[in-house]
């Protein structure tokens, strides 16, 4: 009833090409088949294999019952020849060949057979004469065992075929059948008999064939039902079932999907999705964190912003200082605090779709070097030395005020990584530059206790990258991005000893 509803409904409503109920032929006799379509479409993997299971088993029941029908056809005309041969045979004792009046009565109403005749040793000799004239509508050929295999394929053919003719007939033919008899078969047999017995033991046999096929049917399709869909539906929908409950809230770590153990396909692929989904809760409560992180920062950075320009005023008031320590520690700490105060105005920028786009010019590299040097506080006596091996000719096309951001942060790690061995006093942070065509390569290498194998798989991802304990590893990808907004890299070096990092910048395109 649902498929006609379904079938009824496409064809009111007119699924023409362009939504029209004037559609062509071809589209009046589409429509039932889109609307069986979209039907089959809609079910349920239980539905769809529980149907498909009895349409196949039905299509196996049916490839079988055309030789069976067919075998029973021979098997029934065959006790008939045989019947006719025992009586061919009895004639043989009575005087004058003739069969007993008890035996003809007996054949005509078991058999049905209506006249025999034999042919032994090229002698034709009729054993029982039809009691009225007959008219012979067809004859039938039983053959002996076939010579080869394909000759063997043709009869079964023909047999089908013949089963066939017989059960769509109307039962009124009388026909003649023609066997072979006698101990080397050379003998023949003949019968005439009215076709319609024979049609009628063929239905009844053809619907026992039937209602066995349909019970058979049944039962298989139920069992291969239970059996595929314990196997292969029921895991698949607790699949979905959890993809879909777990896409309501991914943040939620209980709806991951849970591991049964499975070794095949199926057990794969509850693996490899709760693979994804916690992949995509780590990254979802990152994120959020992120997001609280951003609004805190927020905050400190609008307060911050006012104490550093209360820190500029008063450092400001230092210029009038005649004291020549004061004097020449002023303009550092005003170059500071406005460079603190740039930061702050631009940091949020972070957080938004990316830094601020680089605004670069040709400049030497040596002085830029020394002012992060001498930013850091570097040398230390006695514990940290600072090597700056770089031409005083070398320029770079960068941006300012980014490239010595990066500079500090690199430079800033090689400190913390120095002064994480404990009792180190030989520490040194060497700055080596040089340029290969139309790129500057950087070189910022310390002699620390260098970068964890665990941490390298991290190194510039936010939150994940930091070798020390409560660090956040935002430095390394604050540079890194910084970086490739000039269109360079900034990578991990191998070393024997310490930690390297190489930028790579190349000049602009063009100029």
């Amino acid at each position: 009833m649902a498929v006609l509803k379904s079938v009824q409904r496409a064809i009111s409503n007119g699924d023409g090409p362009h939504g029209s109920d004037e559609a062509g032929p071809s589209s009046a006799s589409a429509g039932p088949w889109r609307a069986l379509k979209r039907f089959w479409e809609s079910r349920g993997l239980p539905s769809k294999l529980i149907a498909l299971t009895a349409v196949f088993v039905l299509a196996a029941e049916a490839l079988i019952f055309l030789p069976s029908i067919a075998n029973y056809r021979v098997t029934w005309l065959q006790e008939r020849l045989t019947a006719a041969q025992l009586a061919a045979l009895a004639s043989d004792a009575f005087p004058g060949g003739q069969i007993p009046s008890a035996l003809r009565a007996d054949l005509l109403r078991t058999a049905e057979v209506r006249a025999i005749a034999s042919r032994r040793q090229g002698e034709r000799r009729l054993v029982l004469a039809p009691q009225a004239d007959m008219t012979i509508d067809y004859v039938y050929y039983l053959q002996r065992e076939p010579a080869s295999f394909w000759e063997g394929v043709g009869l079964k053919f023909q047999q089908m075929k013949d089963a066939i003719t017989t059960m769509f007939g109307d039962g009124g033919r009388t026909i003649r059948v023609v066997g072979h008899a006698g101990p080397d078969n050379a003998d023949l047999i003949e019968i005439v008999i009215p076709e319609a017995p024979l049609r009628a033991a063929m239905m009844r046999y053809g619907l026992n064939i039937l209602w066995l096929s349909i019970i058979l049917s049944v039962m298989t399709a139920a069992v291969v039902y239970f059996a595929l869909s314990r196997l292969f539906v029921k895991p698949l929908t607790r699949l979905t079932r959890n993809m879909l409950h777990f896409a309501e809230n991914p943040d939620d770590a209980s709806r991951i999907m849970p591991e049964t153990g499975r070794l095949d396909e199926i057990g794969v692929a509850e693996r490899e999705l709760a693979s994804m989904q916690r992949q995509l809760s780590g990254l979802l409560a990152q994120k959020n964190r992120l997001a609280q992180l951003g609004l805190a920062v927020s905050k400190i950075n609008h307060d911050l912003r006012n104490m550093l320009a209360n820190a500029q005023l008063i450092s400001d008031r230092l210029v009038d200082i005649p004291d020549p320590t004061v004097q020449r520690f002023v303009p550092k700490l005003i170059a500071s605090l406005d460079r603190a105060i740039h930061f702050c105005n631009s940091s949020l920028q972070f957080g938004g779709v990316s830094e601020a786009a680089p605004r670069r010019e040709l400049m030497p590299l040596k002085p830029l070097v020394e002012e992060v040097a001498d930013s850091q506080g570097l040398p230390r006596e006695g514990a940290i030395a600072f090597v700056d091996d770089i031409d005083a000719s070398l320029l770079i096309d960068a941006d300012h005020e980014h490239l010595f951001r990066v500079l500090s942060n690199l430079v800033r790690n090689a400190m913390q990584a120095i002064e994480s061995v404990e009792g180190k006093t030989d520490g040194e942070i060497r700055v080596v530059a040089r340029r290969e065509g139309r790129k500057v390569i950087v070189d910022v290498t310390d002699n620390g206790a260098g970068v964890p194998q665990k941490a390298r798989e991290n190194l510039f991802k936010a939150f994940q990258g930091s070798t020390k304990k409560g660090g956040t590893g935002l430095g390394l990808v604050i540079a890194a991005e910084l970086v490739q907004a000039h269109g360079g890299t900034l990578t991990l070096v191998d070393s024997a000893k310490g930690a390297r990092f190489r930028i790579e910048l190349p000049d602009r395109t063009g100029d």
